[in-house]
């Protein structure tokens, strides 16, 4: 039985894309490396190339837990509503 909801759509649900999510997570977790490695207080004295690392890790990072929030979304979507309408 699907939960109540206050919002009514006319077009059925669909499935995320995970890749997309998983760019978008990407694009997210860059910019907040950047953000953060770019601080004024975080004069360390690291040129921008030192600080790759940082920024590529946390992009995956973000990347890997937006794609799987969206596989996982998916999955209970799957299981719970669309099954239900069976």
């Amino acid at each position: 039985m699907p939960l109540p909801s206050l919002f009514s759509s006319e077009y059925p649900a669909r499935a995320w894309n995970v890749a997309r999510s998983a760019i978008y997570g990407a694009a997210l977790g860059a910019l907040a490396a950047l953000f953060k490695t770019a601080a004024p207080f975080a004069g360390d004295g690291r040129n921008f190339t030192d600080k790759l690392p940082e920024i590529a890790s946390a992009a995956l990072a973000f990347a890997v837990l937006c794609a799987a929030a969206a596989a996982l979304r998916n999955f209970l979507v799957r299981r719970l509503l669309w099954h239900a309408e069976r």
